[in-house]
């Protein structure tokens, strides 16, 4: 090949390799349960939640993947279940709703906001949506 040509990476082609794939995904899950644990905002939603959060932390991670157009691991370990299923014995109101869409904003933000503001935007939307329809 001569020196002027170069090999163009393809152009990521799913929400999931635009988002940077899993290791993106793990530092958005990690950021939102971090924010969940720390920050008195987000008390009420801290509280329904179990008192370790490592399996949940991996959990979202794979699901968020799957969701995205990546590998579909938690889809295969969890056969006819979705968040909405999951989460359908919670009394879940619209603030704690709104805190759950507030932080996973944050964390989407404060993780890809800079690198593709776009994605970071469109998630967190659709973030919202999601939670928003699990309100009781």
């Amino acid at each position: 090949m001569p020196e002027t040509e170069t090999l163009q990476k393809p152009a990521p082609t799913t929400p999931y390799e635009r988002l940077g794939g899993l290791p993106a995904l793990e530092r958005i899950t990690a950021r939102f349960y971090d924010l969940m644990e720390s920050d008195p905002a987000y008390a009420e939603l801290r509280a329904m939640h179990a008192p370790d959060l490592s399996h949940m932390r991996g959990a979202l991670a794979q699901f968020l993947a799957g969701w995205s157009g990546g590998p579909r691991d938690w889809f295969e370990a969890n056969p006819g279940r979705c968040m909405m299923s999951i989460h359908k014995g919670y009394a879940i109101g619209a603030d704690t709703a709104g805190q759950w869409a507030d932080a996973m904003r944050r964390a989407i933000h404060e993780e890809l906001g800079t690198s593709d503001p776009q994605i970071a935007t469109e998630m967190s939307r659709v973030m919202e949506q999601l939670c928003m329809g699990m309100v009781r």
